[in-house]
């Protein structure tokens, strides 16, 4: 009877291991930029953590900010990892069904960093607890934001046992066909549609916030998902590509590339619907939308911000939209920066802030991050890229055929025949 350490998981997990901890300089000094990241973010929540939530730059007129506004983000490029499974497993694409499992991992490192601002968010450490199952009052099913806590751990334990069973499958050299991994992937789908629409109720179901009371809200999350997590996909595919020897055929890249085109439209579209509702009817809600894009009174923090993310988001899509320039390596990834920075600005800062801003009471508060949300905000990105380096090491291992895990009386039997 073979030892449990001579099991194929548990020897993936060593070989993973041994993956992690050797490279090249340019590997180790990755990893150190990364630690250096978390660091500062350690060194940012310690002062938070003393100090409390007066550290940031909230206060009663805006309680939401710069963390809040991160992780609607971030809840948008894990749901987009569906843009990689649809084609993949739903159509069986060849080129893009080779490299779907990255997107898997971008999903996990993803949720991994939005559990993470949500916590930061909280202020003490402790009022997590408050929202556990069985042991707080989650306040299930009359809270919005229970749900969202749950179909998040739901989304990441499912991308986790995907990602973690392909990958040990693939090692020991046969392919994950089975009943239950195809019923785990397709369910996949609706379960990204609805961590990102849930998390849209979450500002949707608030009925004295009406800059958030759009019945496009949910929708409007999706469709900019679809165009920020695969711009982050992108990129990181070609940088992968470059340092990783990871095979990856241009007809993936052109094919995510003109699906973000699609999506690009459609919300470039909405977002349209939603000024034309709102300037045309011209109610006292406008002013919220007035705020941000022409300021009131003089006060225009987000009025700058507001136009970079609308003219980054219009030149994207032209660039996305003509198959001469998604095809240029060049005009590809100026096209995703500035998606990322359309979206980025559009569903953090520009999203959050005008919900508030002007108040119930008719205050205008200039929200802006203060040094410790920057500091916070720098540690936990740290700390998603340094998961999703770690987990992509491994998996282009695998995909490469550079890891490979063998049961031991497999290899006995192998040996005697």
């Amino acid at each position: 009877m073979s030892n449990i350490t001579d099991r194929p998981f548990p020897k993936f997990v060593r070989a993973s291991v041994r993956l992690w901890t050797h490279g090249s300089r340019v590997y180790y000094a990755w990893i150190a930029l990364l630690l250096a990241m978390v660091v500062v973010g350690l060194l940012g929540y310690r002062t938070q953590f003393s100090e409390g939530l007066v550290s940031t730059g909230l206060r009663d007129p805006v309680s939401w900010g710069f963390y809040i506004g991160n992780f609607t983000f971030l809840v948008g490029v894990a749901a987009a990892a569906v843009i990689l499974v649809i084609p993949a497993y739903v159509y069986h694409w060849k080129p893009i069904k080779e490299i779907a499992i990255l997107g898997e991992l971008l999903a996990i490192a993803s949720i991994s960093m939005c559990m993470l601002f949500v916590l930061v968010d909280m202020g003490r450490p402790d009022r997590l607890l408050h929202i556990m199952p069985f042991i707080g009052d989650i306040n299930v099913p009359s809270s919005l934001l229970a749900w969202d806590v749950l179909v998040l751990n739901a989304y990441f334990f499912l991308n986790l046992g995907i990602a973690t069973y392909a990958l040990v499958t693939m090692s020991r050299g046969h392919e994950p066909h089975n009943k239950l991994f195809t019923i785990l992937v397709l369910s996949s789908i609706p379960m990204a549609v609805g961590i990102h629409t849930v998390t849209a109720f979450v500002y949707n179901g608030l009925p004295n916030r009406p800059f958030w009371n759009a019945s496009l809200l949910a929708p409007r999350f999706l469709v900019s998902a679809f165009c920020s997590g695969p711009a982050i996909m992108l990129m990181l595919l070609q940088i992968l590509r470059k340092t990783a020897r990871l095979e990856l055929k241009d007809d993936a890249i052109w094919k995510i590339a003109e699906l973000m085109a699609y999506a690009m439209f459609v919300n470039l579209f909405f977002t349209g619907a939603e000024v034309f509702k709102e300037v045309y009817s011209g109610t006292e809600h406008l002013q919220h939308m007035r705020y941000l894009y022409f300021g009131i009174d003089g006060k225009t923090t987000l009025v700058p911000w507001a136009w970079l993310s609308l003219i980054a988001s219009i030149v994207s899509f032209f660039l996305f939209l003509l198959p001469r320039t998604r095809k240029n390596p060049v005009l590809l990834n100026i096209g995703c920066v500035l998606i990322l920075i359309g979206v980025f600005i559009e569903k953090g800062i520009a999203l959050v802030v005008p919900g508030f801003t002007p108040s119930v009471l008719g205050e205008i508060y200039q929200y802006a991050p203060s040094s410790t949300e920057v500091m916070v905000t720098t540690g936990i990105f740290g700390v998603g890229a340094l998961l999703f380096t770690l987990m992509s090491r491994t998996a282009i291992a695998v995909l490469n055929g550079d890891l490979r895990v063998e049961r031991p009386d497999l290899a006995v039997a192998a040996a005697h025949t």
